[in-house]
């Protein structure tokens, strides 16, 4: 392995322990944290249960007794969509949202902050271009921030989505979309 692919899998170990530690801290299984934190960065094309699925590659019976447990602990909240019948949204509660900002998630952003020597644009640049080649390479459905889609339209003051024609606020732009592209080369 080169030097980069040992960082990443070390990294990838830490950051898994970080999560089965918090999670049972917490009385939850990894994926239920997992999932919390998929959540708070999914924008309105990505924060329904198939999106989940998808993003985490799990049954559809996985998500929805994770979704339950998650519901019942008060973490999240079911909000239907009023254009799409039977869809419904899920979005963090305040408790949710505490419980995120005590884990893994908030550490390791701490951390990003704390290595002051990093160009942190090239560092998420590199990073970004490292998983889509590994989505591309396993046939997973990309997943990645809107704003750097190939859909992704700057208009005048505003923004919108080239793939659904739909405005799109502000901070829906720096969420994941399950409908992402990756610009082409």
């Amino acid at each position: 392995m080169i030097p980069a692919a040992t960082l990443l899998e070390r990294l990838a170990a830490l950051i898994h322990q970080s999560v089965r530690d918090d999670a049972a801290r917490h009385g939850l299984l990894p994926i239920q944290l997992q999932v919390l934190a998929y959540l708070a960065h999914a924008n309105h094309y990505s924060d329904f249960p198939i999106a989940v699925a998808e993003y985490f590659g799990i049954t559809r019976g996985t998500v929805s007794q994770t979704l339950g447990v998650l519901e019942r602990k008060g973490l999240i909240v079911k909000q239907p969509d009023s254009r799409h019948g039977k869809r419904v949204h899920l979005h963090l509660t305040q408790s949710g949202q505490e419980l995120l900002d005590d884990s893994w998630a908030s550490r390791l952003t701490s951390a990003l902050k704390e290595a002051r020597d990093v160009d942190a644009v090239s560092l998420e640049e590199g990073l970004r271009g490292v998983l889509v080649a590994l989505q591309r390479q396993n046939d997973h459905q990309a997943f990645n921030v809107c704003r750097h889609c190939v859909h992704f339209l700057e208009e005048g003051e505003g923004y919108r989505c080239g793939l659904t024609s739909e405005p799109l606020e502000p901070e829906q732009t720096l969420k994941i979309c399950r409908e992402w592209t990756a610009p082409k080369a």
